[in-house]
Protein backbone atom coordinates (compact mmCIF):
# COMPACT_ATOMS: atom_id res chain seq x y z
CA UNK A 1 0.00 0.00 0.00
CA UNK A 2 1.32 3.45 -0.68
CA UNK A 3 1.25 6.34 1.26
CA UNK A 4 0.73 10.25 0.24
CA UNK A 5 -0.75 13.25 1.01
CA UNK A 6 -1.29 16.78 -0.10
CA UNK A 7 -1.96 19.65 1.29
CA UNK A 8 -3.04 23.14 -0.19
CA UNK A 9 -3.90 26.27 1.93
CA UNK A 10 -2.56 29.84 2.17
CA UNK A 11 -1.28 31.49 5.29
CA UNK A 12 -4.46 33.97 5.81
CA UNK A 13 -6.94 32.27 3.32
CA UNK A 14 -10.29 30.79 5.03
CA UNK A 15 -8.33 27.11 5.51
CA UNK A 16 -5.41 24.46 5.43
CA UNK A 17 -6.56 21.26 3.66
CA UNK A 18 -5.39 17.43 3.57
CA UNK A 19 -5.85 14.69 1.60
CA UNK A 20 -4.81 11.75 2.64
CA UNK A 21 -4.55 8.38 1.13
CA UNK A 22 -3.61 5.22 1.62
CA UNK A 23 -4.38 4.89 5.17
CA UNK A 24 -5.46 1.18 5.97
CA UNK A 25 -8.77 0.59 7.92
CA UNK A 26 -9.84 -0.04 11.18
CA UNK A 27 -7.29 2.49 13.54
CA UNK A 28 -9.00 4.14 16.09
CA UNK A 29 -8.06 7.97 15.50
CA UNK A 30 -7.98 10.26 18.52
CA UNK A 31 -8.94 14.10 17.19
CA UNK A 32 -7.99 14.95 20.88
CA UNK A 33 -4.15 13.47 20.03
CA UNK A 34 -4.31 15.43 16.92
CA UNK A 35 -4.80 18.77 18.57
CA UNK A 36 -2.30 17.96 21.26
CA UNK A 37 0.46 18.26 18.81
CA UNK A 38 -1.33 21.47 17.25
CA UNK A 39 -1.32 23.14 19.84
CA UNK A 40 2.36 22.32 20.69
CA UNK A 41 3.41 23.88 17.42
CA UNK A 42 1.73 26.91 18.48
CA UNK A 43 3.80 27.37 21.82
CA UNK A 44 7.21 28.26 22.37
CA UNK A 45 9.14 30.86 23.64
CA UNK A 46 9.51 34.13 20.78
CA UNK A 47 6.63 33.08 19.27
CA UNK A 48 4.88 36.24 17.63
CA UNK A 49 1.50 38.19 17.66
CA UNK A 50 -0.39 35.18 15.48
CA UNK A 51 -0.28 32.77 18.20
CA UNK A 52 -3.06 34.43 19.93
CA UNK A 53 -5.00 34.96 17.17
CA UNK A 54 -5.26 31.69 15.93
CA UNK A 55 -6.40 28.33 17.86
CA UNK A 56 -5.80 25.54 15.51
CA UNK A 57 -8.08 22.79 15.54
CA UNK A 58 -9.05 20.39 12.93
CA UNK A 59 -11.14 19.04 11.30
CA UNK A 60 -12.35 15.29 9.61
CA UNK A 61 -14.23 15.54 6.74
CA UNK A 62 -13.75 11.74 5.33
CA UNK A 63 -11.99 8.68 5.74
CA UNK A 64 -12.84 8.11 9.53
CA UNK A 65 -16.43 6.63 10.79
CA UNK A 66 -17.44 6.44 14.58
CA UNK A 67 -13.67 7.04 15.37
CA UNK A 68 -11.98 4.38 13.16
CA UNK A 69 -10.24 4.88 9.66
CA UNK A 70 -12.27 2.91 6.77
CA UNK A 71 -9.42 2.88 3.96
CA UNK A 72 -11.38 5.78 2.20
CA UNK A 73 -9.04 8.44 1.72
CA UNK A 74 -8.91 11.20 4.86
CA UNK A 75 -9.52 14.43 4.50
CA UNK A 76 -8.55 17.13 7.30
CA UNK A 77 -9.11 20.69 6.94
CA UNK A 78 -7.51 23.38 9.92
CA UNK A 79 -10.02 26.39 9.44
CA UNK A 80 -7.96 30.32 9.40
CA UNK A 81 -9.52 32.01 12.42
CA UNK A 82 -8.56 35.36 11.27
CA UNK A 83 -9.84 34.86 7.78
CA UNK A 84 -12.92 37.66 8.74
CA UNK A 85 -9.99 40.19 8.36
CA UNK A 86 -8.55 38.81 5.01
CA UNK A 87 -11.68 38.33 3.14
CA UNK A 88 -11.22 41.22 0.93
CA UNK A 89 -7.04 40.63 0.31
CA UNK A 90 -7.41 36.92 -0.04
CA UNK A 91 -11.02 36.51 -2.17
CA UNK A 92 -10.77 34.03 -4.61
CA UNK A 93 -13.06 36.13 -6.78
CA UNK A 94 -12.22 39.26 -8.33
CA UNK A 95 -12.75 42.60 -5.74
CA UNK A 96 -14.02 46.23 -6.61
CA UNK A 97 -11.35 47.29 -4.69
CA UNK A 98 -8.20 48.31 -5.33
CA UNK A 99 -5.24 46.13 -3.71
CA UNK A 100 -1.97 47.47 -2.82
CA UNK A 101 0.86 45.28 -3.81
CA UNK A 102 3.68 43.96 -1.95
CA UNK A 103 6.92 44.72 -4.61
CA UNK A 104 9.90 44.73 -1.95
CA UNK A 105 11.16 41.77 -1.69
CA UNK A 106 12.46 40.12 1.93
CA UNK A 107 15.73 38.61 1.65
CA UNK A 108 15.71 35.01 3.15
CA UNK A 109 12.65 33.84 1.61
CA UNK A 110 10.85 32.57 -1.21
CA UNK A 111 9.58 36.27 -2.67
CA UNK A 112 12.02 37.22 -5.68
CA UNK A 113 12.54 33.27 -6.80
CA UNK A 114 8.85 32.66 -6.27
CA UNK A 115 7.76 36.25 -8.55
CA UNK A 116 10.53 35.55 -11.37
CA UNK A 117 9.42 31.86 -11.53
CA UNK A 118 5.49 32.11 -12.01
CA UNK A 119 5.96 35.53 -13.76
CA UNK A 120 4.33 37.25 -10.83
CA UNK A 121 4.22 41.02 -9.88
CA UNK A 122 2.77 40.55 -6.58
CA UNK A 123 5.14 38.96 -4.02
CA UNK A 124 1.66 38.59 -1.92
CA UNK A 125 0.69 35.20 -4.42
CA UNK A 126 3.92 33.75 -2.88
CA UNK A 127 4.05 34.40 0.72
CA UNK A 128 1.03 33.30 1.10
CA UNK A 129 1.82 30.29 0.20
CA UNK A 130 5.17 29.79 1.24
CA UNK A 131 4.94 30.74 4.38
CA UNK A 132 5.64 28.50 7.67
CA UNK A 133 1.69 28.12 8.18
CA UNK A 134 1.65 25.25 5.93
CA UNK A 135 3.21 23.32 8.37
CA UNK A 136 0.09 23.50 10.79
CA UNK A 137 -1.31 20.81 8.28
CA UNK A 138 1.40 18.65 8.56
CA UNK A 139 1.75 18.56 11.96
CA UNK A 140 -2.14 17.30 11.79
CA UNK A 141 -1.06 14.51 9.03
CA UNK A 142 1.90 13.69 11.73
CA UNK A 143 -0.41 13.41 14.63
CA UNK A 144 -3.08 11.39 12.39
CA UNK A 145 -0.40 8.38 11.55
CA UNK A 146 1.40 8.60 14.88
CA UNK A 147 -2.27 7.20 16.06
CA UNK A 148 -1.56 4.05 13.40
CA UNK A 149 2.21 3.73 14.32
CA UNK A 150 1.57 4.01 18.43
CA UNK A 151 -0.12 0.50 17.75
CA UNK A 152 2.81 -0.84 16.70
CA UNK A 153 4.98 0.55 19.49
CA UNK A 154 6.77 3.37 17.78
CA UNK A 155 6.39 6.64 19.19
CA UNK A 156 8.31 9.89 18.48
CA UNK A 157 9.61 12.53 20.50
CA UNK A 158 12.02 15.75 19.97
CA UNK A 159 14.34 18.64 22.00
CA UNK A 160 15.81 21.54 21.66
CA UNK A 161 17.51 24.08 23.59
CA UNK A 162 16.24 27.31 23.72
CA UNK A 163 18.29 30.64 25.26
CA UNK A 164 15.40 32.93 26.66
CA UNK A 165 17.99 35.85 27.28
CA UNK A 166 19.45 35.23 23.69
CA UNK A 167 15.31 35.49 22.26
CA UNK A 168 14.53 38.72 24.60
CA UNK A 169 17.46 40.29 23.19
CA UNK A 170 16.72 39.52 19.60
CA UNK A 171 13.12 41.04 20.45
CA UNK A 172 14.19 44.27 21.29
CA UNK A 173 16.61 44.78 18.77
CA UNK A 174 14.24 43.40 16.13
CA UNK A 175 15.86 40.52 15.38
CA UNK A 176 15.96 36.77 14.78
CA UNK A 177 17.04 33.38 15.91
CA UNK A 178 17.51 29.99 14.75
CA UNK A 179 19.12 27.02 16.62
CA UNK A 180 19.11 23.21 15.83
CA UNK A 181 16.87 20.53 16.76
CA UNK A 182 16.34 16.36 17.27
CA UNK A 183 13.78 14.07 16.65
CA UNK A 184 13.95 10.49 18.07
CA UNK A 185 11.89 7.82 16.70
CA UNK A 186 11.72 4.35 19.31
CA UNK A 187 11.46 0.80 18.95
CA UNK A 188 11.33 1.50 14.82
CA UNK A 189 11.99 -1.91 13.62
CA UNK A 190 14.39 -3.12 11.67
CA UNK A 191 14.42 -3.25 8.07
CA UNK A 192 12.60 -0.30 7.15
CA UNK A 193 13.88 1.36 4.01
CA UNK A 194 16.08 -0.71 0.86
CA UNK A 195 19.77 -0.66 0.01
CA UNK A 196 18.84 -2.03 -3.31
CA UNK A 197 17.71 1.42 -4.98
CA UNK A 198 18.86 4.95 -3.56
CA UNK A 199 15.22 6.38 -3.81
CA UNK A 200 14.38 3.80 -1.27
CA UNK A 201 16.83 4.43 1.27
CA UNK A 202 15.42 5.84 4.55
CA UNK A 203 18.16 8.00 5.58
CA UNK A 204 17.66 9.78 2.11
CA UNK A 205 14.10 10.18 2.66
CA UNK A 206 13.95 11.55 5.97
CA UNK A 207 16.98 14.50 4.83
CA UNK A 208 14.73 15.16 2.07
CA UNK A 209 11.46 15.59 4.15
CA UNK A 210 13.31 17.35 7.06
CA UNK A 211 14.81 19.53 4.63
CA UNK A 212 11.36 20.30 3.46
CA UNK A 213 10.51 22.32 6.68
CA UNK A 214 11.09 25.82 6.00
CA UNK A 215 14.17 27.53 7.08
CA UNK A 216 16.10 24.29 7.87
CA UNK A 217 19.09 24.08 6.06
CA UNK A 218 21.09 21.06 7.28
CA UNK A 219 20.16 17.68 8.27
CA UNK A 220 22.27 14.63 10.04
CA UNK A 221 21.16 11.49 11.28
CA UNK A 222 23.22 10.04 14.17
CA UNK A 223 26.68 11.51 14.97
CA UNK A 224 26.25 13.53 11.35
CA UNK A 225 29.12 15.61 10.44
CA UNK A 226 31.32 14.66 13.54
CA UNK A 227 31.83 11.47 11.48
CA UNK A 228 34.13 13.42 9.16
CA UNK A 229 36.15 14.38 11.95
CA UNK A 230 36.58 11.00 13.38
CA UNK A 231 38.41 7.49 12.93
CA UNK A 232 36.50 4.39 12.45
CA UNK A 233 36.78 3.08 15.41
CA UNK A 234 35.04 5.42 16.85
CA UNK A 235 32.00 5.98 14.86
CA UNK A 236 31.12 2.72 14.09
CA UNK A 237 28.39 0.98 16.89
CA UNK A 238 30.18 -2.90 17.42
CA UNK A 239 27.75 -5.75 17.37
CA UNK A 240 26.61 -7.89 20.27
CA UNK A 241 25.54 -11.19 20.21
CA UNK A 242 22.04 -10.71 20.29
CA UNK A 243 22.78 -8.14 17.57
CA UNK A 244 22.22 -5.36 20.34
CA UNK A 245 24.46 -2.39 20.18
CA UNK A 246 26.13 -0.55 23.23
CA UNK A 247 26.41 2.79 21.10
CA UNK A 248 23.86 4.52 18.41
CA UNK A 249 26.15 6.68 16.06
CA UNK A 250 24.88 5.65 13.27
CA UNK A 251 21.40 7.07 14.11
CA UNK A 252 19.49 3.83 13.94
CA UNK A 253 19.89 3.78 10.22
CA UNK A 254 22.59 1.64 8.26
CA UNK A 255 22.69 0.83 4.39
CA UNK A 256 19.64 2.90 4.17
CA UNK A 257 17.67 0.64 6.68
CA UNK A 258 16.10 1.24 10.31
CA UNK A 259 18.90 -1.15 12.37
CA UNK A 260 16.88 -1.58 15.23
CA UNK A 261 18.21 1.51 17.29
CA UNK A 262 16.37 4.52 17.89
CA UNK A 263 16.25 7.04 14.71
CA UNK A 264 17.72 10.52 15.78
CA UNK A 265 17.55 12.59 13.38
CA UNK A 266 19.11 16.25 14.12
CA UNK A 267 18.57 20.09 11.99
CA UNK A 268 19.56 23.38 11.72
CA UNK A 269 16.88 25.91 11.24
CA UNK A 270 18.28 29.78 10.03
CA UNK A 271 16.99 32.92 12.07
CA UNK A 272 13.33 33.87 10.29
CA UNK A 273 14.32 36.36 7.37
CA UNK A 274 11.04 38.68 8.30
CA UNK A 275 13.25 40.98 10.51
CA UNK A 276 11.23 44.27 12.75
CA UNK A 277 13.61 45.70 11.46
CA UNK A 278 13.77 45.19 7.46
CA UNK A 279 17.05 44.41 5.81
CA UNK A 280 17.94 46.32 2.66
CA UNK A 281 16.59 44.73 -0.74
CA UNK A 282 14.84 45.89 -4.20
CA UNK A 283 11.26 47.43 -4.96
CA UNK A 284 10.74 44.97 -7.95
CA UNK A 285 8.08 47.81 -9.46
CA UNK A 286 10.73 50.49 -9.36
CA UNK A 287 14.30 48.66 -9.12
CA UNK A 288 14.90 51.05 -6.54
CA UNK A 289 16.57 49.84 -3.50
CA UNK A 290 14.11 49.53 -0.29
CA UNK A 291 13.97 47.84 2.45
CA UNK A 292 12.07 44.53 2.99
CA UNK A 293 8.59 44.51 3.43
CA UNK A 294 7.46 43.35 7.21
CA UNK A 295 4.81 40.98 7.39
CA UNK A 296 4.15 40.00 11.23
CA UNK A 297 6.59 37.29 12.52
CA UNK A 298 7.98 35.25 15.30
CA UNK A 299 11.38 35.70 16.86
CA UNK A 300 12.46 31.96 17.41
CA UNK A 301 9.85 29.30 15.99
CA UNK A 302 12.35 26.86 17.05
CA UNK A 303 10.69 24.65 19.38
CA UNK A 304 7.31 24.86 16.73
CA UNK A 305 9.75 23.81 14.10
CA UNK A 306 10.94 20.57 16.27
CA UNK A 307 6.92 19.33 16.09
CA UNK A 308 6.97 19.68 12.63
CA UNK A 309 10.40 18.11 12.47
CA UNK A 310 8.38 14.94 14.73
CA UNK A 311 5.36 14.88 11.94
CA UNK A 312 7.94 14.50 8.95
CA UNK A 313 9.62 11.70 10.43
CA UNK A 314 6.24 10.14 11.48
CA UNK A 315 5.17 10.47 7.70
CA UNK A 316 8.20 9.01 6.55
CA UNK A 317 8.22 6.18 8.79
CA UNK A 318 4.50 5.60 7.79
CA UNK A 319 5.22 5.39 4.05
CA UNK A 320 8.57 2.73 5.21
CA UNK A 321 6.21 1.07 7.28
CA UNK A 322 3.67 0.16 5.18
CA UNK A 323 5.56 -0.94 2.11
CA UNK A 324 7.29 -2.96 4.10
CA UNK A 325 4.09 -4.40 6.16
CA UNK A 326 1.62 -4.03 3.63
CA UNK A 327 -1.97 -4.63 4.48
CA UNK A 328 -5.53 -2.21 3.78
CA UNK A 329 -6.27 -2.74 7.68
CA UNK A 330 -5.46 -3.20 11.18
CA UNK A 331 -5.99 -7.05 11.49
CA UNK A 332 -3.65 -7.67 8.30
CA UNK A 333 -0.75 -5.45 9.18
CA UNK A 334 -1.35 -6.84 12.48
CA UNK A 335 -0.53 -10.50 11.05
Amino acid sequence: MQFRFLTAGESHGKCLTAIIEGVPAGFNIDVGNINKALVRRQEGYGRGGRMKIEKDRVIINSGVRHGYTTGAPVTLVIENKDWENWKTTMSVEPVDTEEKKITNVRPGHADLAGIIKYGLDDVRDVLERSSARETAMRVAVGAFVMEILREFGISIESKCEIDTTAIDKAREEGDTLGGMFEVIAKNVPVGLGSHVHWDRRLDGKIAQAIMSIPAIKSVSIGLGEDVARLPGSKVHDEINIDYTRKTNNAGGIEGGMSNGMPIVVKAAMKPIPTLKKPLKSVDIATGKEHIAHYERSDVCALEAASVVGEAMLAIVLIDAFLEKFGGDSKREMKK
